[in-house]
């Protein structure tokens, strides 16, 4: 989950050329033909990710640019799932986040991972459950399983898979992300995007890459290390 304003966070996880080498620098292979029809490809990816997300009627928590921007992501994704999300100020955008350089999960991404950024402006979790696989072993995380839920404001995640049921209050579907204006981040322009006053999320589940907020209460927590996963 995670926050910011104004980013280009991206990601490309589509397989780049088997005989070349990364997909990230077109400046260094401007003879590649097939390297640059894979770049704007990916391009038109990050512009059609939200779309598809609410035809699924699926909603995904995370802020453009807080974490492209502010960190370079481990590359190991993590799940994250509440039983149930509430939320207001709800924007929704496409993005690329990067790996620190030389990363031994950049894979054959070049160091991209196709992400789906969300922003909730204030938000509200129970039976939170945080879970990342470190090879045959997963360390947990749990909270606002009781009475108290967690509270998140500024809350923004990049996440590449999301299921759950999800209602939205006022959506207004197709907005430029520059524009937007519930969540207080503005995403790149030109970029397809949604918004919505209020967001509701039952059964949430997500593929997560990075997470930022503004501040983060996690009543109950209780961390360790299980065989099970979230």
């Amino acid at each position: 989950m995670a926050s910011s304003s104004d980013v280009t966070s991206s990601a490309g996880n589509t397989p780049e050329n088997p005989e070349s080498g990364s997909t990230t620098d077109l400046s260094d292979t401007p003879a590649d033909p097939v390297r640059r029809g894979r770049v704007r490809a990916r391009r038109a990816a990050i512009m059609a990710v939200p779309a598809v997300a609410v035809a699924a009627g699926l909603a995904i928590l995370t802020a453009e640019g807080a974490l492209g921007v502010q960190f370079a992501i481990s590359g190991m994704p993590f799940t994250v799932t509440a039983t149930e999300l509430k939320g207001t100020g709800f924007e929704q955008f496409g993005g690329l986040d990067k790996m620190a350089k030389d990363s031994p999960n950049a894979g054959d991404t070049g160091g991209e991972v196709l992400v789906v950024t969300s922003v909730i402006k204030n938000a509200t979790l129970a039976d939170l459950c945080q879970s990342v696989d470190l090879g045959g072993i997963n360390l947990v995380i749990k909270a606002g399983s009781g009475q108290e839920k967690v509270q998140a404001s500024d809350l923004t995640t990049d996440s590449t898979e999301l299921s759950g049921d999800a209602d939205f209050n006022n959506i207004e579907i197709g907005n430029d992300a520059s524009t937007l204006d519930k969540g207080g981040v503005h995403g790149p322009i030109g970029v397809f995007s949604q918004q919505s006053d209020g967001v509701r999320i039952a059964k949430l589940r997500q593929t997560n890459y990075a997470t930022t907020a503004g501040t983060f209460k996690l009543p109950g927590l209780k961390l360790g290390f299980s065989e099970k996963a979230c």
